[in-house]
């Protein structure tokens, strides 16, 4: 379980190609890897990977042939940042949203614009199927950040599609700021619509 509060950004150093799969090796310094335990649970882009063979300079994580398909994931390249959070511990303040680090799909930017005082305004367009989980005041992740819908738009030619707005210390030390139109998002719906849905949907 994470909180959406990234901790910091990781580089891919290599992908190994594993049958369907891959393993992604990870820097990540400043984080001070060499404290984890091996198996500890980092949500890498959003994503709940399992660390491995972790040194003082970062970890390695396998991701199954499911995970590259249904996650940002299968398109990484070497070089490219990621937003890591470790997972939550009992005591932890919880500053953002329960987040599980299981991708519901790939979301998609339409718009990026930019606000004034250095604050910027994201339009996301909402995968297929997912359309009645996003409400405004609404939580949602994307790439691991826990943001509050502002707005949601039922477009007949474009499809649903919300806007979050990004404050300044998020737009700097996430890789929200580095997003163009056309760019993938892990998406990842708030766990209590998913449960609400559910028990609505059992008890018809």
């Amino acid at each position: 379980m994470f909180t959406g509060l990234v901790q910091g950004l990781g580089t891919i150093q290599a992908i190994e190609t594993q049958g369907e799969g891959a393993r992604f090796r990870i820097n990540c310094p400043d984080l001070s890897p060499a404290d984890w335990d091996t198996g500890a649970s980092v949500s890498v882009a959003g994503c709940c990977l399992t660390a491995l063979d972790i040194d003082a300079t970062g970890f390695s994580a396998d991701l199954s042939g499911e995970s590259l398909a249904k996650t940002t994931h299968g398109d990484r390249q070497v070089g490219d940042a990621l937003n890591l959070e470790l997972a939550l511990q009992v005591g932890d303040h919880l500053g953002g949203h329960y987040v599980t680090g299981h991708i519901d799909g790939v979301a998609q930017v339409l718009a990026v614009e930019a606000l004034d005082a250095g604050n910027h305004r994201l339009d996301i367009l909402v995968p297929a199927g997912f359309e009645k989980f996003v409400a405004p005041k609404g939580s949602v992740t994307l790439d691991g950040v826990s943001l509050t819908i502002n707005e949601v738009v039922d477009h007949a030619s474009q499809g649903t599609y919300f806007s979050v707005n990004i404050i300044p210390h998020t737009w700097a030390v996430t890789t929200l700021g580095r997003l163009s139109v056309g760019d993938g998002l892990n998406f990842e719906i708030d766990l209590l619509a998913r449960y609400l849905d559910r028990l609505m949907t059992a008890s018809q």
